[in-house]
Formats: C-alpha cells, structure tokens, sequence
C-alpha cells in the first residue's frame, strides 16, 4: 500500500540504514584499533573474562621477571664465589710450597707477600660484590631473601634464598704464611673456607635451578594465555575486512533504497495532479 502521510518504505529503509551504520562503525573500529571488543557493549562477558585474563598474564609476566631478578641475584654471589674459590686455590699452593723447609727465608717472604695480597683482594671481594645495592657476601643480609616466582602471590609460591656470610675468609689466616708453622695453619684454614664456600655454592646452584624452571613455566602459562586471550579479544582481520566490505556494500544500497522510497509520495502527487 502507497500513502502520503506515512512513508512506512522509507522508514524501514532509514531503520536499516541506523543498524547498518552500527555495524559499519563497529567493524571500522575493529580494523583501526585491532580490537574485536574495544568496549563493554562489543561484547560485555568477553571484556570481562579478557580482563580478568589480562591480570593474570600480567601477573605471570611479573613472576618471571621476580624470577630473573633473583636468578642475577644469586649468579651475582656465585660469581664471586667462583673467585673466592680460585683465590683460595692459589692460597693452598702457596701454603704447601712454604711448608716446605727447602725454601730460604727470601722464599718465604715472597710467598708470603703473595699470599697477604689474595688475602686482601678476598677481603675486597667480600665487601664490595652486591647486587641492586645489596651485598651478597658479608653477612649484610641476615634473612634469606624471599622471592615471589608465582603470579598468585601466596606463600606457595615464593622460595627463600640465603647468602652466607663470608666476611670472616677476609681474615684468613692473617699470620700469613711466612712460616712452617703458620703455612700449616693456613691450610686448615683454606680447607674450611673452601668447603663453606662450596656448600654455598651447591645450594644457590640448587635455587637457580628451581628459578629457571618457575620463570619457564610461568612463561609458558603466560604465552598460553596470551594466545587465548587474543582469540577472544584481538581483531579477526580477514572476518572484520569482510564485514566492512559487506557494510559497504550494504549503505550504498540502503541509501539507493531510501532516495527511492522517498519518491514515492512524490509520484502519488504527479498522478493527483
């Protein structure tokens, strides 16, 4: 039925044209942003459980990064444990040599010298390595050191590391080795050191061990959840140019439609007339 009153055509088309319009705006925002759900009204459970899983990844990107700090950490000590470590070899060479009573006094005086500089250059080691402004080896940080390697951020998930204290190596046999009788000390001495410094060693290398596999796995989640969260969030792009194309298409016909529902009351007159 044709009226002039009440172009019913025409506003069905101009209904179209609104709704088309939307889908035109929302596939073009896709495309410009990169995003299938920019805002609630996209798609509200989506954004929901896309923020709850962005929190997450966040979370889990943090722990890995918890993770290598204390890796740094720890290598930091062991580093200059390995050091410790050599220099106490060298000491033991030097304190067997001056148990020897083939050695003259000039000898002796060398040996000695050498070994008072390792034992100052250990004491410098000691108190100068740290970390982020933490010294690791003298005893500065009297409680383990705790560190958060899960993303809930509950006891479970945190592990403690403690950096012994090596000051009292700095002091190692101060006598020296100038003498049979102190050249036999300083061995005792170089053979608790060297065994504190390994025991040392073998639990960092332990807590190192069970840092790199948190931050691996928390890595893995976290790419996991990432690669889902996109899927759920991210633009399609192939399915949004489509789309876009098919608003296209779809506005330049509705709008044809519309100028010629328009018409319409206009050809009614031209018969009245």
């Amino acid at each position: 039925m044709t009226t002039i009153n009440t172009n019913l055509q025409a506003q069905q088309a101009q209904n179209s044209l609104s709704i088309n319009g939307r889908n035109l705006q929302h596939a073009m925002t896709e495309l410009a942003t990169g995003l299938r759900v920019s805002s609630a009204a996209d798609d509200a459970a989506g954004m929901a459980i896309g923020n709850r899983m962005q929190s997450r990844i966040l979370s889990l990107n943090q722990a890995v990064r918890n993770a290598n700090d204390g890796i740094s950490m720890i290598q930091t000590a062991d580093g200059a444990a390995q050091a410790l470590s050599n220099m106490l070899t060298r000491m033991n060479e030097l304190a067997i040599q001056s148990s020897n009573d083939t050695n003259g006094t000039t000898d002796r005086t060398a040996l000695n010298s050498e070994f008072i500089e390792l034992q100052a250059g250990m004491s410098t080691i000691i108190t100068s390595t740290s970390w982020n402004g933490n010294k690791v080896l003298d005893g500065s940080l009297s409680s383990p050191v705790n560190l958060q390697i899960g993303a809930s951020g509950e006891s479970s998930d945190a592990m403690q590391v403690t950096f012994s204290d090596f000051s009292s190596l700095g002091a190692l046999t101060s006598s020296g080795v100038g003498t049979t009788a102190n050249a036999s000390s300083a061995l005792t001495d170089i053979k608790a050191s060297q065994t504190s410094i390994l025991s040392a060693r073998t639990t960092w290398g332990a807590a190192m061990n069970r840092l790199n596999f948190a931050a691996d796995n928390s890595a893995n989640v976290s790419m996991n959840m990432s690669a889902s969260r996109s899927g759920l969030i991210d633009t399609d792009y192939a399915k949004a140019t489509a789309d876009l194309a098919r608003a296209q298409i779809i506005q330049e016909a509705g709008t044809a439609m519309l100028s010629q529902a328009n018409q319409q009351p206009v050809m009614v007159l031209h018969l009245l007339s």
